[in-house]
């Protein structure tokens, strides 16, 4: 069957590989049609992807089809389109005990730290899958990088009043601030890029977008022009970028939460007075559960999810090891590209 591997940084090849055997008795067959293409990927080919070894098969965001069944699968029946939960754990560790299956000690991501979903097909636990009789293949194949989002926005529990900042207009925090649209009418989403943010004002139901311009520009100034006065209560960093990060702390109310989506590889530093005067609560948010996989098919089935205008990119399969390199780090402007099988 094809197969597209990254065998070193920078080098994606097609190749054939051996199609799977028969499932076991809780796994199930499935075909690919959709593969979404995330940061991870990007940072894996430019060999930047931390605990990530070569030759690796990518592929984690993933729409597939069930061809066939183990003996012991009841929840899914032949011809169901899915979505992929890729956070395996394969011990019952104390966080997966505690249900935070999304952290576990020894969790292992499909197409991170194991040969994931560019090819044809695989065998997965049925577990692992979660159908929808309604959504396309490719909206399938957004549930993850969504289900990001919504996790985040889970870990703040936003109330009505609160008034919501969302730093970082990638795929990540255009889905946060989606999700966290749902629960407050105050949301704003800030940015470098100009071009991202108009895509935020266009398609979400948010208050506003801050554009940042310049090391001169005062955020708090704009925040509380945004905010009648105030200052966000909720921020949700999808940056992973230092600076960033350290700046919520400045930004947030007295008695705000912060919640870190995205990943900075080092050492973070704040002041700690003001994290104390401000009563701050800080989290960390990584992956999602398998309830979040639910609630994001069922909030796009029922119309109060847009997914739209998210793909701005498709790619057929073949063609994915040459126009990689020049799609993620030429002139486009990709939100987000699906590879199709």
């Amino acid at each position: 069957m094809k197969t597209i591997i990254l065998n070193t940084p920078g080098k994606l090849e097609l190749i054939e590989t051996e199609y799977p055997q028969d499932p076991k008795p809780d796994e199930v067959l499935v075909k690919v049609h959709a593969i979404g293409i995330c940061g991870t990927d990007i940072h894996a080919f430019k060999g930047k992807q931390p605990f990530f070894s070569y030759p690796r098969i990518l592929g984690h965001e993933l729409g597939v089809e069930v061809l066939k069944l183990g003996e012991n699968v009841k929840n899914l029946k032949v011809g169901d389109r899915c979505s992929l939960e890729p956070y395996f754990n394969r011990s019952q560790d104390q966080a997966v005990k505690r249900g935070k299956t999304n952290c576990g000690e020894a969790i292992s991501v499909f197409g991170v730290h194991e040969d994931g979903g560019m090819r044809e097909q695989f065998l997965i636990d049925a577990k692992y899958l979660h159908p929808s009789a309604k959504l396309s293949f490719d909206q399938l194949a957004l549930i993850e990088p969504l289900a990001i989002g919504f996790h985040a926005v889970q870990r703040a529990k936003i109330q009505k009043e609160d008034k919501v900042l969302v730093i970082g207009a990638g795929p990540i925090g255009i889905g946060t601030a989606q999700f966290a649209a749902l629960h407050s009418t105050e949301v704003a989403v800030m940015d470098i890029n100009q071009d991202r943010l108009k895509i935020c004002k266009e398609n979400l139901p948010i208050k506003d977008t801050v554009c940042i311009e310049g090391s001169d520009f005062d955020a708090i100034e704009a925040l509380r022009k945004l905010f009648e006065g105030d200052l966000p209560t909720v921020i949700l960093d999808a940056t992973g970028n230092p600076d960033s990060m350290k700046k919520t702390l400045e930004m947030a109310a007295h008695g705000a939460i912060i919640v870190f989506i995205g990943l900075f590889q080092g050492n973070f530093e704040f002041h700690d007075p003001l994290f104390h005067k401000k009563e701050l609560t800080l989290m960390a948010s990584r992956n999602a559960l398998s309830n979040d996989f639910r609630n994001i098919i069922s909030l796009i089935e029922r119309g109060e999810i847009n997914t739209d205008f998210w793909i701005s990119h498709t790619i057929e399969f073949d063609e994915l090891p040459s126009k990689f390199e020049p799609l993620f780090f030429g002139k486009e402007s990709v939100v987000k590209a699906v590879v199709r099988l």
